[in-house]
């Protein structure tokens, strides 16, 4: 299937700061953030390991340098009402926001908060929620729209501002306690695309899946998030990338799969990396980062 390019940007002037004066997106992430909160600290516990590094990247990093963080997706939440033959559906995702309620974590500050990539077909299906959203700073993604759709590009356009971005790279929810999965390449394009390298923060969860599981009661999840569970978050290290020689790499090495059908991805200036080639270098980061976080993943399940 070819990339999609072009795309209109989904309502895209409610994503900006500068909208209505910045009140609605306040309003918005200030009561998100105090639900979330009140989900992670008040009903439920939760441990933070090395939180302080998170702490550190959000507040104090170089001005210009972007933070791109990436997790592992265990849960997320749907409840709706029929009202005069419409449907109000109102999908909300729990690893996002309650990941960043943990106490401390400036959840509530709007200008601090992360941008993050979020699938379009569940989170912006009508103009209430894609308003909504838009206001929490997610950039709807087109599943299987490819690496260059235009929402991609937006959220490039967040990195080269110098924004603190979130992904999940697995590019779905999965509620099994295995080995994380084969990670998708959206991730590692915005990485080497980025004009700035962002500082690549992984963290790893566990216990979301618990507070909204996905089969509860007669195969749904529940009405509202429950309590007395224990959640931990563990917060790695930045990973380092040497991408002049990685990009060297990918050039001398990715002939071996010129028999690769084609998309049609443009070529990566100024370094000449045709679509070949950055089939070898994102797949290299990719693996990277997954084995960095399943790495974590084994070590979380030794910390009590």
């Amino acid at each position: 299937m070819r990339e999609k390019m072009g795309k209109r940007r989904l309502m895209e002037w409610a994503a900006c700061g500068s909208h209505m004066y910045g009140i609605p997106r306040k309003l918005t992430i200030t009561s998100v953030g105090t639900f979330a909160k009140a989900v992670t600290t008040l009903l439920n516990t939760t441990t933070v390991h090395n939180g302080e590094t998170l702490h550190h990247f959000v507040r104090s990093r170089p001005p210009g340098v972007p933070l791109l963080t990436v997790s592992n997706h265990m849960s997320t939440g749907r409840s709706s009402v029929k009202k005069i033959q419409c449907e109000i559906v109102n999908i909300f995702r729990l690893d996002d926001p309650l990941m960043w309620g943990f106490k401390g974590f400036p959840i509530t500050n709007a200008k601090l908060a992360r941008w993050v990539l979020t699938a379009e077909d569940i989170c912006f299906k009508n103009t209430v929620m894609s308003y909504f959203f838009r206001l929490g700073k997610c950039i709807p993604i087109t599943r299987g729209g490819g690496i260059y759709q235009e929402h991609m590009n937006e959220a490039l356009e967040r990195l080269s501002d110098g924004e603190w971005l979130h992904t999940f790279p697995e590019g779905k929810v999965s509620q099994e306690d295995g080995p994380i999965r084969r990670l998708k390449w959206g991730t590692a394009s915005l990485i080497v695309r980025a004009p700035v390298t962002p500082v690549v923060l992984p963290i790893v969860h566990h216990g979301f899946h618990k507070v909204m599981p996905e089969d509860y009661l007669f195969g749904r999840r529940p009405p509202f998030p429950l309590g007395s569970k224990h959640v931990k978050i563990i917060v790695g290290e930045p990973i380092e990338f040497d991408l002049p020689r990685l990009r060297d790499i990918a050039l001398s090495e990715s002939h071996d799969e010129e028999s690769s059908p084609r998309l049609g991805w443009p070529n990566i200036t100024p370094y000449g990396l045709d679509e070949v080639a950055q089939r070898y270098l994102y797949s290299n980061i990719s693996q990277k980062i997954q084995t960095v976080l399943e790495n974590m993943r084994q070590h979380e399940e030794t910390i009590s």
